[in-house]
């Protein structure tokens, strides 16, 4: 039986090999997405808007909401797209005081592009591993990223 201290020095060592792991995955995923321009940021908000839910292309308020961020920061990831073309924002036919943002031909586009980047830097990531390992990995992750969420004051 392992002890309290044996186990926050594990839980720790885990932790920062988590740590490690994240900045590695962003900083493969930024180079491989540096030649189309976009930031993996911005290749966040541009999948989010390809996949909203709801029918109509999403408020600047529903992608903040999505992505966790302040409203200030989603205006300048769409204005970051808009100015490549890769999305508009367009006025709601219901209320014309609400924008919405919409992907254009061009984002479309650079979504197929984003796909292959994204799937380059994956298959970089893991190439390490065996078929057997990443499907365990897969295991490991689902468990992590399936867990709930406890709230601790």
């Amino acid at each position: 039986m392992r002890t309290s201290s044996e186990t926050d020095t594990t839980d720790g060592v885990l932790a920062e090999q988590l740590l490690r792991l994240t900045r590695r995955l962003h900083r493969i995923q930024k180079r491989h997405l540096e030649p189309l321009g976009i930031t993996p940021a911005q290749s966040r908000l541009l999948r989010l808007v390809s996949h909203f839910d709801g029918g109509e292309p999403p408020r600047m308020a529903d992608l903040a909401a999505r992505l966790e961020v302040v409203p200030r920061a989603v205006t300048t990831l769409v204005d970051g797209l808009e100015a490549a073309e890769c999305v508009r924002r367009v006025p709601d036919p219901a209320n014309r005081r609400v924008i919405r943002i919409e992907l254009t031909d061009t984002g479309r586009a650079t979504l197929r592009r984003l796909r292959n980047a994204r799937t380059d830097a994956a298959e970089e990531i893991l190439a390490p591993l065996t078929a057997g390992q990443r499907e365990v990995l897969g295991g490991l992750l689902n468990a992590l990223t399936d867990a709930p969420v406890e709230r601790h004051c």
